[in-house]
């Protein structure tokens, strides 16, 4: 093959992969419910910004990602993707599952601190102060962040022990 064949090749004979157009569909679609249902719980009050603000400002940058996204890969389509490591994705979604049953049983700081430690230490192989540090300062800074920052209630430990140290 010569330089000549090489540089006549015209490179928009690429086409976006069906599995990218999937997930952008998903995404645009996420964002746009988020942005229809937001506007239901109103947007502002007499008193100022209303409880559906905020999503609908984020359905608004979902959407506009998207957007982003589609025109990004139609001047330029990506290469296709290796393969999924399904380890990782069931380990995710199953880790994200038990978080979400033992969230109201033992409280938002020390379930969030064992799922960070699971994926930080377990998935993760970092060291383990490294895990340590992060998933203490980011469950407790969150808790704290969240219920006295914000005034956002979450749970705490059903179990009068933990709910006792503050957890």
């Amino acid at each position: 093959m010569t330089t000549e064949s090489l540089m006549t090749k015209p490179e928009s004979a690429a086409r976006v992969a069906p599995s990218v157009l999937v997930g952008i569909g998903a995404f645009a679609a996420v964002g746009v419910y988020v942005l229809v249902s937001s506007i239901e719980l109103g947007l502002w009050t007499s008193l100022g910004p209303g409880p559906g603000l905020f999503p609908f400002a984020m359905g608004a940058v979902l959407v506009a990602m998207a957007v982003l996204w589609l025109l990004q890969e139609l001047r330029r389509p990506s290469d296709a993707a290796e393969g999924v490591d399904r380890g990782l994705v069931i380990a995710v979604v199953l880790s994200l599952t038990i978080l979400a049953a033992v969230m109201d049983l033992l409280g938002f700081q020390l379930s969030m601190f064992l799922f960070l430690m699971y994926h930080l230490k377990l998935r993760g192989h970092r060291s383990w102060i490294s895990s340590l540090i992060t998933a203490l300062a980011s469950s407790v800074g969150a808790f704290y962040a969240f219920n006295y920052g914000l005034n956002v209630a979450l749970p705490v430990s059903a179990f009068p022990l933990l709910n006792t140290i503050g957890l």
